[in-house]
């Protein structure tokens, strides 16, 4: 019996081992039209938004290590087709607003930052300082600014 789990063991370490020889797509693509915005509110959304919804990812360690680099890169990918600050002056106006107004909704929800990110990047949190500033650039799409 003790044997048996030795070679599971064996297998199991084999199996880890080899999955980290299965590609991901860690890359970032250039900067197109990156949000031009005051610096506070900038910083709120460098800390809390624009590892996955930018093409500024920070790929941090975990992110080669599978099969959370998996789930990494499919959240990223996901993120950027969902918003990408990189792109957004590329957008029409009024798709910029309503998408000032789902941020908020999302953030306000709190679906926004992922609580994984919010539970591995504590900085991610944002405080009630950094919800204001968020909610003020917010509101300026909701009065057409």
């Amino acid at each position: 019996m003790k044997n048996h789990w030795k070679k599971v063991g064996l297998v199991v370490v084999a199996i880890l081992v080899g999955i980290q020889f299965v590609p991901v797509d860690r890359t970032n693509p250039p900067v197109e039209a990156d949000l031009e915005a005051p610096a506070e509110l900038t910083e709120v959304l460098r800390t809390a938004c624009y590892d996955c919804h930018s093409n500024e990812t920070r790929w941090r360690w975990y992110s080669y290590v599978a099969p959370v680099s998996w789930l990494v890169a499919h959240d990223v990918d996901e993120a950027r087709s969902e918003l990408c600050f990189s792109d957004w002056d590329l957008m029409e106006e009024r798709e910029r607003d309503e998408m000032r107004e789902e941020i908020w909704e999302e953030v306000e929800e709190g679906e926004m930052p992922l609580l994984i990110y919010r539970l591995v990047h504590p900085s991610a949190r944002l405080s009630p300082e950094q919800r204001s500033v968020l909610r003020e650039w917010t509101r300026s799409a909701e009065q057409g600014g």
